[in-house]
Formats: structure tokens, sequence, C-alpha cells
């Protein structure tokens, strides 16, 4: 993890959370989860940003290779995962799934992002791991 900071991760989401929030603007509420997902892409690609989707997450149990179909929305400069929703309210249940994808694929930070709300800003959580913690902060 040369040259990682936690400066440039915060940097990478700022970035993230602005094509949201252009996206919102575009957009509005009340689509599919889909939908803002290949805009979102779309966007992150126009802001010079490094994203893949749908990534396949290895998942073992006691040491032993599952065949599962676990998914993660977006993963964006190979260092923040962002985890798309469209629902009323962000549950803890939701926040306990980016925690876990953060666990698995071993990544510092997470952004869990809604998109069913008036207010883009308010649909927006941002987590971290002890990998984000022991980076040097410039």
């Amino acid at each position: 993890m040369n040259n990682i900071t936690q400066k440039l991760i915060t940097e990478i989401s700022y970035k993230i959370i602005g094509c949201a929030i252009e996206v919102h603007k575009e957009l509005g509420p009340g689509l599919l989860e889909h939908i803002y997902e290949i805009c979102l892409i779309e966007e992150l690609k126009q802001n010079n940003l490094d994203v893949k989707s749908q990534i396949t997450v290895p998942l073992s149990y006691k040491g032993k290779p599952l065949d599962t179909n676990l998914r993660i929305d977006l993963v964006v400069n190979d260092l923040v995962i962002v985890e798309l929703k469209t629902v009323e309210k962000i549950l803890p249940v939701h926040k306990a799934q980016l925690l876990t994808y953060l666990k698995l694929a071993e990544k510092p930070k997470g952004l869990l992002i809604n998109f069913y709300t008036d207010v883009i800003n308010n649909g927006i959580e941002s987590l971290v791991t002890e990998r984000f913690a022991i980076l040097p902060k410039e």
C-alpha cells in the first residue's frame, strides 16, 4: 500500500460523493438501484476515477472456499467500496453489510449511498476500517 494515505482516500471519497450528488441532481429519487449504478459509473469515469462494478468477493468458511454470488456494487480506485441503495431509510443491516464487504475485500473505506432521498447528502454514510486507521494521515 505504498503512497496510500488517509488523505488520499478521503479525497477520493469526496470525489465519489460529488459524483453521486451530480447523478441525484440529474435523475432525482425514485428509480431502481441499477439505473443509479450505471449513471454513477459513467460520472465516476468522467471524473477520472477507476471504477469496477459488481465485483465478486471470495468467501471461505473455516478455510474452505465457497462458491457464492456475493457481489460488491462498486470499487473505486481499488480503495473505496461504494454500496448503493434505493430504500426509504438506511438500516443498521445496511451498515453491517458494508462493514462485512470491507472486511472480506480488505478495503479501508466504504460509502453507503441511498438515492431514495430528496437531499442526497442525507443518504450518505461513510465507514472506515482498521486498515484506514493504520494508514499515514498524509
